[in-house]
């Protein structure tokens, strides 16, 4: 059978100024198990089930400055209980209406270090 990704593994990279915060807050969004802390600028972030793309948090000492041009959808079919959840985790609302289209609904949020990242209701039909 191949593989999703045809040439390897897929991982997703996230820059953050603090491995163990960022570490933190994005193994309890995503249900994710932080990997163990080392010296170095990276941190591994693997699915709890093992079946999953892996996400890598990468220190870096620039700050961030502008609109993601990738970012993460969290999907739920509770808009309000996912916000208020990864809201109590630290994360910042950044508009406070949901963005409405199509029948998806969503808001749009930023992570500890001010990645962006939106969790999206699909329509309910």
């Amino acid at each position: 059978m191949p593989q999703p990704y045809p040439n390897g593994e897929l991982v997703i990279v996230i820059d953050c100024a603090d491995l163990e915060r960022s570490a933190q807050f994005w193994a309890a969004a995503l249900g994710y198990v932080a990997g163990p802390a080392t010296n170095g600028p990276y941190r591994s972030l693997t699915p709890k089930s093992g079946v999953g793309i892996d996400v890598l948090l990468q220190r870096v000492p620039d700050v961030k400055r502008q609109k993601n041009r990738v970012h993460l959808d969290l999907r739920t079919p509770d808009l309000a209980a996912e916000v208020h959840r990864v809201l109590g985790l630290g994360a910042t609302l950044l508009a406070g209406q949901p963005v409405a289209e199509d029948g998806w609904r969503w808001h749009i949020l930023a992570d500890p270090d001010g990645n962006e990242f939106c969790v999206v209701q699909p329509p309910s039909d």
